[in-house]
C-alpha cells in the first residue's frame, strides 16, 4: 500500500522512510527488516517520525512533548518510554546507540542514516518539515482511511444504536467533554479508620500493595511509594500534591479492619480540577484482600481509559487469597526491621539491634509457615541483607528465600530485583543486568529498579554514562520528593549542592552525612571532611571517636585527624561491625597504599560491596596505578 503525500515547501514528499536498514511506514504504524515487521503505537511512531525529519538534530524534550501531545498534559517519562520502545523495536543499545542517542539534559537525536521512498531518495534534510506538520500528516493519512469506511456505515449504526446506548458509555466516548486523558497518577497514604494505632502498618501494608498492582501497568506513570508517604495526614490542597509529584491523577480513600472484615473506600480524583471521577467502597473478607486490591487497581484502569497488555490482564487476576495469620506476622516482622534498621551501627544498642533482627526474621518464618506461599514473607528475609551486620546464616536464608519466591511466581518484580542485587554482590555480571531489565519489564515504574540499573551502567563503563543518567531521570520522575539522583552524587553536582540537600532534608542521616565528608575529602577539602565525619560519629554515638577528630581539627591537622580516627576504626570493627570498604575508601583517598589494598584484600575475601565499585568510584585515583589495583578489578570480573 502506497502511503498518501504531504507538501512541505512546495515539494511533495512520500511518508514512508528508511531509518538505517528499516524501513518505516508510519500510515501503518509499522517497522520492518528482512521480512520482519513490528508493530508501533501510533504516539510512539509519530516520535520516530519527528526525530526521522529532523536527522543529526538535537530535538529538544520541550519540542517533541509539545508537537505530540500538544492538547495533553504528559509528563517526560511518557516521552522516555517512546523512545525506549522505538529503541526495543530497532534493537537498539543505548551505551552505543547506532538510532537514537540521548542528549542528557538536552533532548534525543536520530544518528541514522534517513532516506525517503517511493521516488524521493534524497535525504531527509533536503526535504525535512516541521515536527508539527509531521504530526499533522500523520493524522490526516489516518484521518482520511478511517473517514472513507465510517463516513459509510457510521450513520446508520448511529441511528441504531442512539436510543440504546448507556449514559456512561457515552461519557467515556466523549472524550475532553468525559474523562480527562490521566497518565500519570499517585496513590494517597490510605487512611486508617479503626482508630487502632497499631493497624496503622495495616492501613501502609494496603496502600503499598495498591501501587504495586497499578504499577503492573506499563501505559501508566505511578508514583513511588517512597513518595507519597510523605503526604500521610497532610493539609495540602490535592491540586497542590499532584504538582509536586507531577501527576494528573490521584488515589485517596480508607482503610476499616474489624476482625476478618475489611471496608476499603477509594476514589479517583483528577486534581488539575480536583473533581471526583471514580468512587467505590468495596467489603471484604480479610483472606480476600489482595483481590480486592487487584479490584480497586483494575477499575481505576478501567475509568482512566488505561491500555492494558494481555500480561497484565492476567497478572491482576491472578492473586491468591491471603491467610490472616500469615499477614499479621508479616506485618509484625515488618515492624521490627524497621526499628532494626533504626539501631544498626549505634553505640549502646548492639543488643537491642541483634533482639529486633532476631524478632524481624522470627515473625517473617512464621508467616510462611502459616502460608508457605506467601511472597512478601519471602522478600523481607532477603531485605534483611540491607542491615549492615549481615551473618553468613542470614545471607544463606535470604538467598534461599528469593529463590523460593521466583519458583513461586516469576513474575514478581521485585523478586526479580532481587535477585539482580545477588548476582551483582556475586561479581555474575551479565546475569544481573538480565535480572535488571527483567524487574524493569515487570514492574515499569520501580525507581529502585531504575536507580540500580543505572547504577549498573556506570559500574561496568567506570564512568557516568547517558544511559544511566537517563534511568536516573526516569527514577526522579517515578519518586519526585526522594532526590533519587542526589542519592548517586553524580558528576554534575557540586559538593556545596550536596550539603545543602544533607542539611536541609536528611541532618540527621549518618549515612549522608558519611558520604558527604568522603565527598569533601575526595575534592581535598579536609576541613569540611573532618565536620563532617565528626556528625556521623555523634550521631551513632561514637563521642570519643568524635574526640579524636576535634583534637586534629583544633590543631588544624586534619588529615593526620583522619588518620588517627581511621586507627581506632579499624579497631573498633574487630569487636563491633563496621563497614571495613568505609577505611578502605579513606586510606585510598590519603595515598596510603599498604592500608587501603590490605582492607581491599580482606574485602575481597569476604565478597565485601565495595568490590563493585573499583572502577567507576574515582576516590581511589591516588592508588589506582598500582599493578596490585589492577588485579583486584580482574579478579572480581569487571572490564579492564
Amino acid at each position: 500500500m502506497n502511503s498518501s503525500l504531504y507538501s512541505y515547501r512546495g515539494v511533495q514528499v512520500n511518508s514512508d522512510l528508511r531509518v538505517g536498514s528499516w524501513l518505516v511506514q508510519p500510515g501503518l504504524n509499522t517497522i520492518s527488516q528482512n521480512g520482519t515487521a513490528r508493530q508501533l503505537e501510533p504516539k510512539v511512531m509519530e516520535v520516530l517520525v519527528c526525530l526521522a525529519h529532523h536527522p543529526g538534530e538535537t530535538l529538544p524534550k520541550e519540542q517533541l512533548l509539545k508537537t505530540i501531545w500538544p492538547d495533553t498534559f504528559v509528563t517526560d517519562d511518557v516521552l522516555v518510554r517512546s523512545v525506549s520502545e522505538i529503541r526495543r523495536a530497532f534493537e537498539d543499545d543505548p551505551r552505543e546507540s547506532k538510532f537514537i542517542q540521548t542528549i542528557p539534559k538536552r533532548g534525543y537525536r536520530l544518528v541514522a542514516p534517513v532516506v525517503l521512498l517511493n521516488g524521493n531518495t534524497g535525504p531527509a534534510t533536503e526535504v525535512s518539515k516541521t515536527a508539527e506538520q509531521v504530526k499533522q500528516s500523520v493524522f490526516a493519512r489516518r484521518s482520511l482511511r478511517i473517514g472513507v469506511v465510517i463516513g459509510i456505515t457510521a450513520t446508520i449504526a448511529l441511528l441504531a444504536i442512539l436510543a440504546l446506548m448507556p449514559t456512561d458509555v457515552w461519557r467515556k466516548l466523549a472524550g475532553k467533554g468525559g474523562i480527562p486523558q490521566i497518565r500519570s497518577i499517585a496513590v494517597l497514604p490510605l487512611q486508617n479508620l479503626s482508630g487502632d494505632q497499631t493497624q496503622e502498618y495495616f492501613a501502609d501494608a494496603m496502600t503499598e500493595e495498591l501501587i504495586t498492582e497499578l504499577s503492573r501497568l506499563s501505559a501508566l506513570k505511578v508514583i513511588s511509594r517512597t513518595s507519597v508517604m510523605r503526604y500521610k495526614k497532610t493539609d495540602k490542597r490535592l491540586p497542590e500534591i499532584a504538582r509536586e509529584l507531577g501527576v494528573d491523577g490521584i488515589v485517596e480513600g480508607s482503610v476499616l479492619r474489624s476482625g476478618d472484615r475489611v471496608r476499603v473506600t477509594a476514589q479517583l480524583i483528577y486534581a488539575p480540577r480536583d473533581s471526583n471521577l471514580w468512587a467505590q467502597t468495596y467489603d471484604r473478607d480479610l483472606s480476600d484482600i489482595l483481590t480486592l486490591q487487584s479490584s480497586v487497581a483494575s477499575a481505576i484502569a478501567e475509568e482512566i481509559q488505561a491500555k492494558m497488555t494481555p500480561q497484565e490482564h492476567q497478572q491482576l487476576k491472578s492473586l491468591r487469597p491471603v491467610n490472616r495469620k500469615a499477614l499479621d506476622s508479616y506485618l509484625e516482622g515488618r515492624f521490627h526491621l524497621g526499628k532494626a534498621s533504626d539501631l544498626q551501627l549505634r553505640k549502646g544498642f548492639e543488643q537491642q539491634f541483634a533482639d529486633e533482627v532476631r524478632k524481624a526474621i522470627a515473625d517473617f518464618e512464621l508467616a510462611i509457615r502459616e502460608d508457605p506461599h506467601y511472597i512478601p514473607a519471602y522478600l523481607a528475609i532477603f531485605e534483611m541483607q540491607n542491615l549492615m551486620d549481615v551473618t553468613p546464616e542470614l545471607d544463606s536464608k535470604g538467598r534461599a528465600a528469593v529463590a523460593r519466591a521466583m519458583e513461586l511466581d516469576d513474575s514478581v518484580a521485585e523478586a526479580h530485583l532481587d535477585n539482580a542485587r545477588l548476582l551483582l554482590f556475586d561479581w555474575k555480571w551479565l546475569a544481573a543486568e538480565k535480572e535488571y531489565k527483567r524487574a524493569i519489564e515487570l514492574n515499569p515504574n520501580s525507581a529502585d529498579a531504575h536507580v540500580e540499573y543505572a547504577n549498573y551502567l556506570d559500574l561496568m563503563a567506570g564512568e557516568h554514562t547517558p544511559a544511566g543518567q537517563e534511568e536516573l531521570e526516569l527514577a526522579q520522575r517515578l519518586d519526585p520528593v526522594n532526590d533519587r539522583i542526589g542519592e548517586s552524587f553524580p558528576a554534575g553536582w557540586s559538593i556545596d549542592q550536596r550539603q545543602q540537600y544533607v542539611d536541609e532534608r536528611e541532618p540527621n542521616s549518618w549515612f549522608l552525612r558519611a558520604a558527604l565528608g568522603r565527598a569533601f575529602q575526595e575534592a581535598d577539602r579536609y576541613k569540611e571532611a573532618v565536620e563532617q565525619y565528626m556528625k556521623t560519629l555523634k550521631l551513632l554515638g561514637y563521642d570519643d571517636q568524635a574526640r579524636i577528630l576535634q583534637d586534629g581539627y583544633a590543631r588544624g591537622d586534619y588529615k593526620g585527624a583522619i588518620r588517627a580516627w581511621l586507627k581506632v576504626y579499624v579497631a573498633t570493627s574487630k569487636s563491633h561491625h563496621m563497614p571495613k570498604y568505609f577505611a578502605a575508601w579513606l586510606y585510598g583517598n590519603l595515598g596510603d597504599k599498604e592500608e587501603a589494598l590490605a582492607l581491599l584484600e580482606q574485602a575481597y575475601k569476604e565478597h565485601d560491596g565495595i568490590m563493585i565499585h573499583l572502577k567507576d568510584d574515582t576516590i581511589w585515583a591516588p592508588i589506582r596505578s598500582d599493578p596490585r589495583f589492577k588485579e583486584l578489578i580482574r579478579r572480581v570480573g569487571l572490564p579492564p
